[in-house]
Formats: C-alpha cells, sequence, structure tokens
C-alpha cells in the first residue's frame, strides 16, 4: 500500500515515507509506536498536508538519501493537521518539526528544516543526551 492510499493522505507525496520506511503515528498509536523502536533513537517528523515546506523537507531528504541513512534513525511521521490533538501534545507551532525520542523519553526537537549540517547537530546532542544518561532514558510522563 502506498502513502497515498491511506487516509487523509491524498495527494501527498510519501515517498521518502516509504524510503525511509517511517511508521505513520496518531494519537492512539503513538506511545506504542515509539515503544516499537526499542533502544533505536526515534525521531518523528510531525508534518501537514499542503504544507509547502514539509515538501520541501522531504525532498532535500531524499536528494540526500545516503546521509540520511547513515544517521541510523528509526523514523516515523504524523500528520497534525489531521491529528490536532498530536501537535497539541507537543505543543507544535509550525511544520516541519521533528522530535527525537529513545525509550519513550523526548530528547530534544528541530524546528523546520533547517539542512542537513543542522539536522546532523540535533541528532548528535539527542545521542549525547542518551550517552550521559548511560544509555538508559527510559519512558518519561507526558511525552
Amino acid at each position: 500500500m502506498m502513502a497515498s492510499d491511506l487516509p487523509g493522505m491524498t495527494g501527498v507525496d510519501g515517498t521518502a515515507f516509504e524510503v525511509f520506511s517511517m511508521h505513520e503515528l496518531t494519537t492512539g498509536t503513538f506511545d506504542e509506536g515509539l515503544r516499537r523502536a526499542g533502544d533505536a533513537l526515534a525521531v518523528v517528523f510531525f508534518w501537514g498536508v499542503d504544507c509547502f515546506n514539509c515538501e520541501a523537507a522531504k525532498k532535500t531528504m531524499l536528494a540526500q538519501r545516503e546521509a540520511i541513512e547513515a544517521l541510523g534513525l528509526c523514523w516515523f511521521h504524523a500528520n497534525v493537521y489531521a491529528d490536532m490533538a498530536l501537535g497539541k501534545r507537543f505543543a507544535l507551532h509550525g511544520v516541519p518539526t521533528f522530535f527525537f525520542f529513545h525509550e519513550g523519553r523526548k530528547l530534544g526537537r528541530a524546528t523546520g528544516w533547517q539542512g542537513l549540517p543542522q539536522f546532523r547537530l540535533a541528532v548528535a546532542a539527542a545521542r549525547e543526551k542518551i550517552a550521559a544518561a548511560g544509555g538508559k532514558t527510559g519512558q518519561q510522563e507526558g511525552s
């Protein structure tokens, strides 16, 4: 099934979701979805339909596919225009926004797509938090 075949995804270019094996999350599946990431550094790509900057981010990520894959992330995505409760839960003021999680704990965020160098810095900062916690970050209430 293609991303564009899913409810609320008509007309959305889901290529990046498929290429990076991004699992869709909703309010109802969010916490369980992150549990599936296990010990991996998880990133949730919060986006919206007809969001120019979200589409630009996806296209740029696809153009730099090898570099993005080399980051070793477990990817998820959430359409917060269709799931406003999820946007409220994370106090989103704009998309795209990327949140980083480890073992259910929120480690940080990158607001907007500022390019690969800045995204790598956000990934490195999240990994530093994991290392500082001795690799055990654990579930955080309210994440």
